[in-house]
């Protein structure tokens, strides 16, 4: 029978003896002594014959694998497996392997913990007792300096304040815009083809906004073909009146534009 033996680097000869049972598949607890006492001597012969100087390490556990396969190979006086005086020689072996394999499963996870920290760098210790000695903080202001500071406070926060109000202002007028827009839509839906005069369109008379509101709705439409509106004399009353198109929906894009600039005008 022919042995195919590779040769790698073992750390010693239980590495090797753990890898040829591991590679047969064998149990520790029933090692085929008989078959593996050959693949090891045949490793030892195979690295000899390649000039791979062995350590007197790997001839000890090979002179204890023959013996053990000498004890396994003569008769026993006693056959009843059950009886407790019988003696396995492997068991020894055994014992030593499992020894073996838990110190080599610590030595990796070790060398994997070296390696995990070899990758982690600490930022060294600096001296902050220069900020921890004297917390409080002074300001070093005279009252002059001290009046000027608080009054740019103020004003920096009354601008950011007017800043947020002419936006909510602007984004309100955009959705009350599109309201009055579909407000005059509806004066017309029970009747088409009537005419009437601006002063409807506009629900708070009392409110400037509101007239400014209604009057940019109804120009906005004019311009959209939806209104026509007519003024008989100066200062006299304008008469709205609607136009096939009084119930199409405009462009999403036309509209958002129109809101914009109305938002901004008012």
């Amino acid at each position: 029978m022919a042995y195919k033996v590779r040769l790698d680097v073992f750390e010693g000869p239980f590495d090797l003896l753990v890898y040829l049972i591991e590679s047969a598949r064998m149990s520790i607890y029933d090692i085929q002594v008989s078959e593996i006492t050959s693949q090891y001597i045949a490793y030892i012969e195979e690295a000899q014959k390649m000039d791979v100087e062995v350590s007197s390490e790997f001839m000890v556990l090979a002179a204890e694998l023959i013996d053990i396969k000498s004890k396994m190979l003569l008769p026993r006086t006693k056959v009843d497996p059950g009886d407790p005086d019988i003696e396995d020689p492997r068991t020894d072996l055994a014992m030593r392997l499992l020894e073996y394999k838990r110190f080599k499963a610590a030595s990796r996870m070790l060398r994997e913990g070296e390696e995990h920290s070899r990758l982690i760098y600490e930022k060294p210790q600096e001296d902050i007792s220069e900020y921890t000695e004297s917390p409080d903080e002074y300001l070093k202001l005279d009252i002059d300096q001290f009046v000027k500071a608080f009054d740019n406070f103020l004003m920096r926060k009354k601008k950011i304040e007017d800043i947020k109000r002419r936006y909510e202002k602007i984004e309100r007028q955009k959705i009350s815009a599109a309201k009055r827009r579909s407000f005059i839509r509806d004066l017309f839906r029970a009747d088409p083809n009537k005419k009437i005069p601006f002063s409807e369109t506009v629900q708070d008379r009392t409110d400037r906004y509101d007239i400014a509101l209604s009057f940019s709705s109804v120009l906005e439409m004019v311009k959209q073909n939806r209104l026509t509106a007519e003024q008989k004399r100066l200062f006299g009353e304008i008469m709205v009146a609607a136009t096939e198109r009084i119930n199409e929906e405009p462009d999403s894009d036309e509209t958002a534009d129109t809101d914009v600039i109305e938002g901004e005008a008012i």
